[in-house]
């Protein structure tokens, strides 16, 4: 039976959360949590509670929605916030709908702070079938989790355990009033079909069909457990910190310990890594594809979208950078005694007085250029080197490599980014000069 206490005691881990954000729709499910949680409140302590509204805009009664909520908070004193979203186009509106709103939810968490969703064991229920129907792995066959990150903080799901005749029973009780969204009864959407048709059936054919997925959803996160003890110990060996401060912002993982593991799990050892950096997961087919072409020939540099993400291969590393880049820099003027945001976004250049380094330009000054190919520079008591050599004898991965801003003074190379100086460059002895840094990513 649902009661503020029994839900108080569902959420005993969150307690010392500095606020709930109860994620409210206005429908049925969203509402009985929001009295629960009301009355949870009057008689015990609990964090601060509020509420957020995503408005997707996509049915001409959005507006009178987010009006339901405003008024069902404002009655039982909870602060909510509507947040208005774009739903891209997608073959999927409700995805793409799910997508949004979950994003919103993200961007509105503020920091260690528990997001709360009404999800319930009928949903459950339908989560499973709708994954067995697309073909899940173990990890889908799971269901919800009760609990997991979610941007700054973490998303619950206190009322998995109850059936949504109990909230509707409680709601009656109650007195309560919810929307009703004909999106649940438009035999267009997926879901729909398998809450009033194939589920319904399959309580006809098998009574006892909602246990038996139940359980089936307890072994799959059992083997999901094991699997990822499997996929930890995999990974402790193909994580090696990177001193190399270009490099130290993206995640990546040594290429020669994940070569050394069988297909199967490599892809484990994959799906784990991603999930702990958040990155949305690469379909069965794609990831099959990127395993094959990991043992490709050294110089090959395959990449893999993932949604905001690419995964890269290259200088015997597996690379996890955003998809925006690789950025090819823009020329510019560059200021000596500042740093400068480079104008591609390619990071930040410093350029400070200090004792020996590079002299003053001329009256020209500094200009910043990228490569385009055949660039060379003379080092101090070493041949003329390609800069194309230099940054791959210091395993700077095919990628960052155009981002790289190139110093230039009078038209001749005298710093790349600060790494490698040209001799003809230098002050003399300890001379007042200036010294170059780059960052890639600006703070």
């Amino acid at each position: 039976m649902l009661t503020p206490q029994g839900l108080r005691e569902q959420l005993s881990s969150c307690l010392d959360a500095p606020a709930w954000w109860l994620g409210l729709s206005g429908g049925l499910d969203s509402m009985v949590l929001l009295e629960l949680l009301a009355q949870a409140r009057q008689s015990s302590d609990i964090p601060p509670l509020y509420a957020v509204h995503i408005h997707h805009g996509l049915h001409p009664e959005a507006d009178a929605w987010a009006m339901h909520c405003q008024r069902a908070c404002d009655a039982r004193g909870v602060p909510l916030t509507v947040v208005r979203v774009r739903v891209g186009q997608s073959p999927s509106i409700e995805q793409a709908a799910r997508d949004a709103r979950y994003a919103a939810f993200a961007e509105a968490l503020p920091e260690g702070a528990e997001l709360l969703l009404a999800h319930h064991a009928d949903d459950q229920l339908e989560t499973m079938l709708f994954r067995m129907l697309r073909g899940t792995g173990i990890q889908g066959l799971a269901g919800m989790p009760a609990r997991r990150p979610l941007g700054r903080g973490w998303l619950s799901r206190p009322l998995l355990d109850a059936s949504r005749a109990e909230l509707a029973d409680f709601a009656v009780r109650q007195g309560l009033n919810w929307i009703e969204d004909p999106a649940n009864r438009d035999a267009r959407f997926a879901r729909t079909a398998l809450r009033h048709a194939l589920l319904p059936a399959l309580r006809d054919s098998w009574p006892q069909v909602d246990q038996s997925l139940r359980r089936l959803a307890e072994h799959a996160d059992e083997a999901c457990g094991l699997l990822d003890d499997l996929a930890a110990s995999d990974l402790q060996s193909a994580v090696l910190p990177l001193d190399d401060a270009w490099l130290g912002h993206w995640p990546s993982l040594l290429l020669a310990p994940v070569l050394v593991l069988s297909p199967a799990r490599q892809r484990n050892l994959l799906r784990f890594w991603l999930r702990q950096q958040g990155v949305l997961m690469p379909d069965q087919r794609h990831l099959d594809q990127w395993v094959q072409q990991l043992a490709a020939c050294s110089d090959a540099q395959p990449q893999l979208l993932l949604g905001s993400h690419r995964l890269y291969r290259s200088s015997d590393r597996l690379w996890l950078v955003e998809a925006g880049w690789p950025r090819q820099g823009s020329a510019q003027i560059c200021q000596p005694l500042a740093c400068q945001s480079l104008l591609a976004g390619n990071g930040t250049l410093c350029i400070a007085p200090s004792s020996g380094g590079l002299r003053a330009p001329g009256a020209a000054g500094w200009q910043l250029a990228y490569r385009q190919g055949g660039e060379r520079i003379k080092l101090p008591g070493r041949p003329t080197r390609s800069v194309k050599q230099l940054l791959q004898e210091a395993r700077v991965p095919a990628w960052l490599r155009p981002s790289v801003p190139l110093l230039y003074s009078g038209g001749e190379l005298v710093s790349v980014a600060g790494r490698w100086n040209a001799e003809q460059a230098l002050v003399d002895g300890n001379q007042s000069g200036f010294t170059v840094s780059w960052k890639p990513v600006s703070d």
